[in-house]
């Protein structure tokens, strides 16, 4: 059982290196694009909300980067993970290995970048006279693991069924776009009609992104958030290895 777990974890080490060799390959700025793409779309969001439609709210450039650096890890992960097993159809042919290791190996490589991110938020904390809490010791360990499970299981969902149906890989482009303006990122949770608010525990990822906000912005864990972010998580996981167990067998004739 030991030399079996230690054969998964060599191999998603192996694949997760392989994963971040093939996203660098050629790329002069490196780990600089982990930080450009979301400063430049907060950035962009800055511009739009607080200068042109005048937001009230203090400190808005710290708030779009806590909520920015997450939801990329989410959406990067999940907008790979259609052309995980078709990308890698090469290897699935010739070798016989846990096929969702690959899954795994993307979604590691996207939290590397994003815990690679976290000084830039503590730096833009401190440039806005933000306390740092000893939360965060804490804090990051349980949101980084939620966020893994959750992204894991929704990833294995859309990589396995993109096998069998094409089409899908064009469709959760759209779906993440529509996913990120129904999660309080650019805007806050309170602007939500009060309503409408129960509705965002239908978002699975909604109140995992306000629970890293929280946790950066005050030092505060909302245990209620931490709740619904984990039923999701538990959710997402095992339909995603149930839908994956029942399909991994015919992976190699429709590749």
């Amino acid at each position: 059982m030991n030399r079996h777990l230690q054969y998964l974890l060599d191999l998603t080490l192996v694949l997760t290196r392989k994963e971040m060799q093939v996203r660098y390959k050629n790329n002069v700025l490196g780990y600089l694009w982990s930080l450009l793409q979301p400063m430049s779309f907060a950035l962009v969001y800055f511009i739009a909300f607080k200068i042109f439609m005048r937001f009230k709210m203090e400190n808005y450039t710290l708030y779009l980067l806590t909520g920015m650096f997450p939801w990329q890890w989410f959406a990067n992960s999940v907008n790979e993970a259609s052309v995980t097993f078709t990308g890698n159809a090469s290897i699935i042919k010739k070798i016989n290995f846990p096929r969702n290791l690959l899954v795994a190996a993307t979604i590691i490589k996207d939290a590397i970048h994003f815990i690679l991110c976290i000084p830039v938020i503590m730096l833009f904390c401190f440039i806005y006279d933000s306390p740092i809490s000893i939360t965060w010791l804490y804090g990051i360990p349980i949101l980084l693991v939620l966020q893994t499970v959750m992204t894991y299981g929704l990833s294995l969902i859309i990589s396995t069924v993109n096998l069998f149906f094409r089409d899908l890989e064009r469709l959760v482009t759209i779906l993440v776009t529509f996913l990120f303006f129904l999660t309080p990122i650019v805007y806050n949770y309170e602007m939500v009609p009060e309503k409408y608010r129960q509705l965002l525990a239908l978002n699975p990822v909604a109140f995992l992104m306000t629970s890293w906000r929280g946790l950066f912005l005050s030092g505060q864990m909302d245990w209620n958030a931490i709740l619904v972010t984990l039923v999701w998580s538990v959710i997402l996981y095992g339909l995603g290895q149930i839908i994956y167990k029942k399909l991994v067998w015919r992976f190699a004739e429709v590749l």
